[in-house]
C-alpha cells in the first residue's frame, strides 16, 4: 500500500510534465510561464513538509496518509471539468502542499516495523513506488493524454488517488509496538530527546541536506522539462518520449533496491555507515551531475537515451540511503519531524530547478541552445553539492557527540 502511495504521488507530479506540450498550446503559455507553473507546486510543499513532519510524531500514520490521498483526488478532479492558467496553478499548489510531506510519512510508517539495519531495502521498495508513477506509469498517461486529451489525466489521477485512499482505509495497520504504553517508556523517550538545532546542524544531516537538494534539483527538472526537451529540442514524438521518460523509473528501480542491499549487506559485514551509506549516495549524485553536463553534447542514440537514463535515476538513491542516516542519527520520537524537514529541504530544489531552466531556455537563440545551457549549469551544481556532502556525512561521529550531550544533560 505504502509503494502504490508513493506511485500515485509521483504520477500526480509527472503529469504536468507530460501534458506540457498541449498545455502550453491551449493557454498560450511561454517557458518562463510554464517553469513557474512548474515551480508552483512546491511553493508549499517543503512548509508542509515541515509542519507534517512534526504532527507526524503524535498522529498515528494511518490518519495523515489517509487525509492526503484525499486532498490529492480533490485537488486534480477540477482540472479534468475546466482549464485556466490560475485554476490550474491553484490546483498546482494545494496538490504541492498536500504531497509534500508523503514521503518522509511513507518513510515513518514503514520505519515503525523495522529495524536501522534492515530499513535500506524497504526504503528503496517505497522508493521505486516514486520511480513507477514518475516513468513506468508515463506511457499510460501519455496514451490517455493522446487518446482523450490532458484534462483527462488529471482526472483519471485524481480518482486513483481516491481510490487508494479508501484502500488504505480498510487495510492498512499502524506499527506494532504501543510507542506511549507507560510512564517510563515516555520518561526515556524524553531522555534520549537530542535538540533540533544540534540535529539539523550535524555534519550527517546537512551532508544529506546538501546532496539530496542537488539529486531533487534533477526530479524537478524531469517532472517538468524532460518531456519537453525531448519533444520540442529532439523532435521527439511524444509516444516515443513518454518511453524514454520511463526509461530513468526503470533504472532507478533497478539501481534503488541493489545499492541499498549491497548497503546492507556491507553494514552486516561489518563496514561504517559513513561509507556503505554516505559515500555511495553521495557519489551517486556526483554520476548524475557528471552525466548530465555530459547529456546534450551526445547525437540522439541509443548512447544518449542510456546517457539520459543515468543523469534521471542515480542520483535519487541518495533519497533511499540518506534517509536511513537521517533514520540512524536520529531518536525515534524526533523520527518523523527529522525525515520530514529532510525532504522539506530537498523538495526546495523543485521551487527553483523549474523556472530556472524556463529562464535559461527563453534566454537562449533557440529551444536547443538554451536546454544544452541549462544542463550545463544543473549539472555542474549537483556535482558539486554531491561532492560536498560525502565529505561531510560522518554518521558514528555525530551520535557519538549526541551521546555525550545526552550525558551533560
Amino acid at each position: 500500500m505504502v509503494f502504490l502511495f508513493m506511485l500515485v504521488n509521483y504520477a500526480d507530479k509527472a503529469v504536468i510534465g507530460l501534458s506540457s506540450v498541449p498545455i502550453m498550446r491551449e493557454l498560450g503559455l511561454s517557458n518562463t510561464q510554464f517553469g513557474a507553473l512548474g515551480s508552483a507546486f512546491f511553493l508549499l510543499f517543503s512548509i508542509s513538509g515541515v509542519a507534517v513532519g512534526f504532527v507526524a510524531n503524535h498522529v498515528r500514520t494511518k490518519t495523515l496518509m489517509f487525509a492526503m490521498a484525499v486532498i490529492w483526488g480533490l485537488a486534480l478532479v477540477p482540472i479534468s471539468l475546466a482549464s485556466s492558467f490560475g485554476l490550474l496553478l491553484v490546483s498546482r499548489v494545494v496538490l504541492g502542499a498536500a504531497e509534500g510531506p508523503a514521503f518522509p510519512v511513507a518513510l515513518h510508517a514503514v520505519y515503525k516495523w523495522f529495524a536501522d539495519r534492515r530499513r535500506a531495502l524497504p526504503t528503496s521498495i517505497v522508493a521505486c513506488g516514486a520511480a513507477f508513477g514518475t516513468g513506468v506509469i508515463a506511457p499510460v498517461i501519455t496514451w490517455i493524454i493522446g487518446r482523450f486529451g490532458w484534462h483527462a489525466a488529471f482526472g483519471a489521477l485524481g480518482v486513483a488517488g481516491l481510490a487508494w485512499a479508501c484502500g488504505w482505509f480498510v487495510f492498512a495497520e499502524d506499527d506494532p509496538v504501543d510507542h506511549l504504553g507507560s510512564l517510563a517508556a515516555e520518561t526515556l523517550a524524553r531522555l534520549e530527546r537530542v535538540p533540533y538545532r544540534r540535529l539539523l546542524s550535524s555534519r550527517t544531516a546537512v551532508g544529506v541536506f546538501l546532496a539530496g537538494f542537488g539529486a531533487y534539483w534533477i526530479i524537478a527538472l524531469n517532472i517538468s522539462w524532460l518531456a519537453n526537451y525531448l519533444i520540442k529540442a529532439l523532435h521527439v514524438p511524444p509516444a516515443k518520449a513518454a518511453w524514454i521518460v520511463g526509461l530513468p523509473s526503470v533504472m532507478q528501480m533497478i539501481l534503488a533496491p541493489g545499492l541499498a542491499m549491497s548497503s546492507q549487506l556491507l553494514i552486516k559485514r561489518g563496514t561504517s555507515s559513513r561509507a556503505a551509506r554516505g559515500v555511495l549516495g553521495a557519489m551517486c549524485v556526483v554520476v548524475a551531475g557528471i552525466a548530465m553536463m555530459c547529456m546534450p553534447f551526445i547525437e540522439f542514440g541509443v548512447v544518449k537515451v542510456l546517457l539520459i537514463g543515468l543523469t534521471f535515476s542515480v542520483g535519487s538513491v541518495i533519497f533511499t540511503l540518506g534517509s536511513t542516516l537521517i533514520g540512524e542519527i536520529s531518536p525515534a520520537a524526533q523520527r518523523g519531524a527529522m525525515l520530514g524537514t529532510t525532504n522539506s529541504i530537498h523538495t526546495l530544489a523543485g521551487l527553483c530547478a523549474p523556472l530556472a531552466m524556463g529562464l535559461i531556455i527563453d534566454g537562449g537563440a533557440d529551444p536547443d541552445a538554451g536546454f544544452r545551457a541549462g544542463f550545463m549549469y544543473a549539472g555542474a551544481l549537483v556535482a558539486a553539492l554531491g561532492l560536498v556532502a560525502a565529505v561531510l556525512i560522518q554518521p558514528q561521529a555525530d551520535l557519538r557527540r549526541f551521546r555525550r550531550l545526552q550525558l551533560q544533560l
